[in-house]
């Protein structure tokens, strides 16, 4: 049978493709596919204990059945969709976008108005924006980082597993529906390159009462930071690193979020 491996990030840099196509025998499970891609390339191999992995875009543990043209995606460590994937019934909105349009104030008042109603007494908004200083690379980047040590970012670059990334952010609203009873969220990340000084995310939640908003944009954050497919590279005059931590499955710490 024959898989699809995506690979994102470094594990794409060191491929020099961003899919590769794997035969496999019938009854081959998610582990096979990853062995069968280090083989081709054997460069790979080394990531290993700091990969997900996804089966159409889903998390699913490496020991998980494959089927004749099921499509494996390789996690690597995320910074944690273009597309709108907004709904709303009964008051809940949900909107979600991955673009490589500017997150500037046109943009974040669009998210205030798509959240906010008349029964709301608080809008809490969340901007990340692109800072000068360095972050922690990701795992097999140290020696890269330690040569730009002390050198000023200059933008970062951001790619995303698109599909999965609003899958994502979409079970990260119903927890957060669920939790904080929090309805209205809109979460926007942009990918591509975003300059010092500018933002690559932002969220905006509203609630009749401002302690739950504030829970519910701090979660969304978080959670996206952790869980979200999506990666980033700290650029440099000279050069980049990969940025991130090894991607959770689920939610983290309850105890940040209550």
């Amino acid at each position: 049978m024959k898989v699809s491996v995506r690979l994102f990030a470094r594990q794409r840099e060191l491929a020099g493709a961003a899919r590769i196509e794997v035969d496999l025998p019938e009854g081959a499970t998610i582990e096979d596919a990853w062995a069968a891609t280090v083989s081709r390339v054997p460069e790979l191999a080394a990531g290993r204990p700091y990969l997900r992995f996804a089966r159409n875009a889903a998390y699913a543990d490496p020991a998980t059945s494959l089927a004749d043209g099921d499509e494996v995606a390789c996690i690597s460590p995320v910074a944690g969709g273009s597309g709108e994937s907004p709904g709303s019934s009964r008051g809940r909105v949900r909107h979600l976008e991955i673009t490589a349009a500017p997150i500037d104030g046109a943009m974040l008042a669009r998210l205030h108005g798509a959240v906010a109603t008349d029964a709301d007494g608080a809008v809490v908004t969340f901007e990340g924006r692109t800072r000068e200083t360095p972050g922690t690379p990701a795992p097999g980047e140290e020696a890269e980082a330690a040569r730009h040590a002390g050198k000023r970012v200059l933008a970062l670059q951001y790619e995303a597993y698109e599909e999965m990334a609003l899958a994502v952010l979409g079970t990260i609203c119903a927890e957060i529906e669920e939790r904080f009873g929090v309805r209205r969220v809109a979460i926007v990340h942009r990918i591509g390159r975003v300059p010092l000084g500018e933002a690559s995310v932002a969220v905006a939640v509203a609630s009749p009462h401002r302690g739950a908003a504030f829970d519910a944009c701090r979660y969304a954050i978080d959670e996206l930071k952790g869980r979200a497919p999506i990666w980033k590279a700290e650029q440099f005059a000279d050069g980049s690193v990969w940025i991130g931590e090894v991607a959770r499955e689920a939610p983290g710490d309850a105890s940040r979020h209550v």
